[in-house]
């Protein structure tokens, strides 16, 4: 499976296009059938191959993932397209015409880039990696834009690029998820300093859970998340130093920092307010907050309350029908009452798994009302906030 040269070979791209579309139930069937016209390994390379496009589809979309190669790593840990879009048009729109991507992956970056016109180096020191981004760039058109190659990226000379992008790994083997920026390979420090040495430009590619204490004062700092799901935080260099932002795609809606204080705290009114989890990433509650005319449940919770409904893109606005002090005999006895078939459980400064709540609260539907149940803590009380969504 992560042998990519017997797939691009004419043999191995009629098998791909042959089994594109395989269930993942009726592969033994189907890889019973093809060995016997086709080399044992090359069909297992084919379903391989197949089943990883087959997950890459929510990111790449199904046109892009159906013509790429992929390895496992690389489906688990490549942009987004709709994000490395919005980054590659960020640096389009600086003045930047080339750019060194570092740690370039499965080249989703590099690709990105390549299609807002920048001329791309993309480097990686794996193999596997390298040599699947080598054939993105020609399944997809843009090898004349796109140069590989296998290298450390230590190593490589940048000095010919406006700009460097840099997407350390943030995974280990061994360690699973790493949370310390110079445990990152190659470390954030040494990122930063090929990113003060780019000519116009740098990004860096980083975990939104960074601290903001380790964002470097020379840096802008940027949480992105799309469809609701926060995706990553970048660190731009060149642009502005200092200032912080919260990105919301599809959009693109930008929240900049304003350095506005905490909002204070109301008694909870018709409508909570739930920020998008880039606002609250960026610390930006209160920028969201401002024209809401809302203020917070609790000094330690991001939930915003208002009386009166004020359309925005940073934050989900709901309803609110009920408060109770946390007792589940009470709720389910509400649900019941009302008939609530589906109970959707969100939570904020609770202890409670909002599944055994569920469980709880809601042990059979008792009709088909829709109802959405906030764990939370109002004024340091353990609360219960029902209502639903506006739409």
């Amino acid at each position: 499976m992560n042998d990519l040269a017997p797939l691009l070979t004419p043999e191995g791209r009629a098998l791909l296009d042959e089994v594109r579309d395989t269930d993942p139930a009726h592969e033994l069937a189907v890889a019973t059938r093809l060995r016997r016209d086709h080399p044992a390994e090359l069909v297992s390379a084919a379903l391989g191959q197949a089943r990883l496009r087959q997950r890459a589809v929510a990111k790449f979309g199904e046109e892009d993932a159906a013509r790429m190669f992929f390895t496992p790593n690389g489906v688990e840990q490549s942009t987004r397209r709709s994000v490395a879009a919005y980054r590659a048009e960020r640096l389009r729109a600086a003045g930047v015409r080339s750019v060194a991507d570092l740690c370039c992956g499965i080249g989703g970056d590099a690709v990105a880039l390549a299609r807002a016109g920048i001329r791309v180096l993309a480097v990686d020191r794996d193999p596997r990696a390298a040599a699947a981004a080598r054939a993105n760039a020609e399944a997809l058109g843009l090898a004349g834009l796109i140069e590989v190659r296998e290298a450390d990226v230590t190593e490589v000379d940048t000095s010919g690029y406006d700009a460097v992008f840099v997407d350390p790994a943030r995974r280990s083997s061994k360690r699973g998820r790493i949370f310390d920026p110079e445990a990152y390979s190659p470390p954030l420090s040494w990122a930063v300093r090929a990113a003060l040495k780019a000519p116009r430009a740098a990004a860096l590619k980083i975990a939104p859970g960074i601290p903001h204490e380790a964002v470097p004062a020379e840096a802008e700092a940027e949480w992105i998340s799309d469809g609701g799901d926060v995706k990553e935080a970048v660190l731009w260099f060149g642009t502005a130093p200092g200032t912080v932002r919260a990105t919301l795609l599809p959009g693109p809606h930008t929240l900049v920092s304003r350095g506005l204080p905490d909002p204070g705290v109301r008694p909870v009114g018709r409508y909570l307010y739930e920020p998008d989890g880039a606002v609250i990433r960026s610390h930006l509650v209160a920028e969201a907050a401002e024209p809401l005319d809302g203020g917070l449940i609790d000094p330690t919770i991001a939930y915003v309350t208002a009386d009166t409904l004020t359309p925005t893109p940073y934050a989900t606005a709901y309803e609110i029908t009920d408060r109770l002090p946390f007792n589940v005999k009470k709720l389910k006895a509400l649900l019941r009452e009302r008939e609530v078939g589906v109970l959707t459980v969100k939570k904020r400064g609770s202890a409670v798994e909002p599944e055994e709540l569920r469980r709880k609260a809601l042990p059979k539907p008792h009709g088909t009302a829709s109802v959405t149940v906030f764990l939370t803590r109002v004024s340091g009380a353990p609360t219960m906030l029902l209502g639903h969504p506006v739409r």
